[in-house]
C-alpha cells in the first residue's frame, strides 16, 4: 500500500498561478563595468538591463517576467528589433526572452507604472491582462504528435513549476523541511502525462489528450512499454503519471536520444488529488519499470541561501555535452507551500541554456 499524502484537493486547485506581468519593488540598481548608459534593476530574484537612471531601489516597477507575449501597441514597439515574432497561434507581438548586454544577464523587463492606467497598484498585484500578456508556447505539432480528441483532462494538473526568482520566499521555505529534499535533472522535452482513471488509460501533450493511433509517438511508445497492462497487472488504480518526453524531434533534441524516451517527475492519486512523494513514486516505477527524471541530489537540511547560489547549482551539462535546461527541486515528502499556495516545488533554470536556447 503506497503512502498518500497531503493536500486537499482544493489546496491544489488553487495553487498560484504564474504571474506574467506584476507590480514590484526594485531590490536594488548596481552598476555595470565600462557601460556609461545602462545598468542592472533587481527585482524578486531576476535582474534585468535597462537604461541608467530610469529605476531607483524602493520604488515601485512593473516587471514582465521571461516568456511574456507582449502585445503589439506603442508602448512596446522598442522591442520589435530584439522581440518581435509570430505564432500560428498567438499571432504576432514580443516575446521576452533571457538576453546578455555587457556581459550581463537581463531577464524580463522592467517598466515604469506609467505604461498602465492610472490607479493605486500594490506590490505584488497581478497586471497580465490589464497589459494584454499571454504566456509564449509553442504550439503543440498535432501532424507529428498524433490526433488531438480533447482538452486535458479535468482534475489532473497541468505541469508548470514556478522559478525561484519569482518566488525567493521559497527559499525559507525548503529551509525548514523535517524530511529533507531533493533535486533532480530537468529534462529538455515536452510534458506528456498518461493517466489510468475508472478503468481508462489515456495519454495527454502538454495542452491535449490524444486518440490512440500509429500518428501518436507518445501512444507508440505506452504500447512498446506496455504501460496499460503493467499498470492493470500492478493494481494501481486512478494514478496520473507525468514526465518529459524527449527524442528526435522535440525541442532540439540535446540529450541525443536514438529513440524517444520518457522520464517520470510526478505522479499523482487521482483519488485525493495528492501528488505521491519520491519513494513511492521510485515504487511506483519500478513496478511499471519506467524511468524517472534522474536524482541528482537527496538530502536532509537545504544548504541554498540565495537565488544566486541556485543559479550556479543549476549549471550543467546532459551526457551528450550539451547544456542542461536545469533544475527541479521538491521535498522528500510533499508539503503544502503558503507561498505558492500548493504542493512546495520550483525550479531553476540554466542560463547558460537560457541563452543558446
Amino acid at each position: 500500500e503506497f503512502r498518500r499524502v497531503l493536500f486537499r484537493s482544493t489546496e491544489v486547485m488553487n495553487q498560484e498561478t504564474r504571474k506574467l506581468a506584476s507590480i514590484q519593488v526594485v531590490r536594488e540598481v548596481t552598476s555595470i563595468e565600462g557601460a556609461d548608459r545602462i545598468e542592472c534593476v533587481h527585482v524578486l530574484g531576476w535582474q534585468c538591463v535597462a537604461n541608467k537612471g530610469l529605476f531607483h531601489a524602493g520604488e515601485k516597477c512593473v516587471y514582465m517576467e521571461v516568456d511574456s507575449f507582449l502585445p503589439v501597441c506603442e508602448r512596446f514597439e522598442f522591442l520589435r528589433s530584439s522581440s518581435f515574432r509570430k505564432s500560428e497561434i498567438l499571432g504576432e507581438g514580443f516575446r521576452l526572452r533571457t538576453q546578455k548586454f555587457r556581459g550581463q544577464i537581463s531577464q524580463g523587463l522592467v517598466q515604469g507604472l506609467d505604461i498602465l492606467p492610472e490607479g493605486c497598484y500594490e506590490e505584488g498585484q497581478d497586471v497580465t491582462e490589464l497589459l494584454g500578456i499571454r504566456k509564449w508556447e509553442e504550439e503543440e505539432r498535432i501532424t507529428s504528435s498524433g490526433t488531438a480528441i480533447g482538452d486535458f483532462p479535468y482534475g489532473i494538473p497541468k505541469t508548470d513549476e514556478l522559478r525561484v526568482q519569482s518566488y525567493p520566499d521559497l527559499i525559507g521555505e525548503f529551509k525548514t523541511l523535517e524530511n529533507g529534499y531533493y533535486i533532480s535533472t530537468k529534462m529538455d522535452g515536452t510534458s506528456v502525462t498518461m493517466y489510468w482513471k475508472d478503468g481508462k488509460f489515456g495519454v495527454c501533450g502538454r495542452n491535449y489528450e490524444y486518440a490512440d493511433d500509429e500518428k501518436c509517438a507518445m501512444w507508440v511508445y505506452a504500447h512498446r512499454k506496455k504501460i496499460p497492462e503493467k499498470l492493470v497487472q500492478s493494481g494501481l488504480q486512478n494514478l496520473a503519471v507525468q514526465g518529459e518526453f524527449c527524442g528526435a524531434g522535440i525541442q532540439n533534441n540535446r540529450l541525443k536520444l536514438l529513440t524517444p524516451a520518457w522520464y517520470v517527475f510526478t505522479i499523482i492519486d487521482l483519488n485525493t488529488h495528492t501528488r505521491l512523494g519520491l519513494e513511492d513514486m521510485k515504487k511506483i516505477c519500478q513496478a511499471l519499470e519506467l524511468d524517472m527524471v534522474p536524482i541528482e541530489e537527496e538530502a536532509q537540511n537545504f544548504p541554498y541561501d540565495t537565488v544566486d547560489c541556485l543559479l550556479e547549482r543549476a549549471k550543467g551539462k546532459y551526457a551528450s555535452g550539451m547544456n542542461k535546461e536545469g533544475i527541479v527541486i521538491r521535498p522528500i515528502t510533499p508539503v503544502y507551500s503558503p507561498t505558492i499556495r500548493g504542493p512546495l516545488s520550483m525550479k531553476v533554470l540554466n542560463n547558460d541554456y537560457l541563452l543558446k536556447a
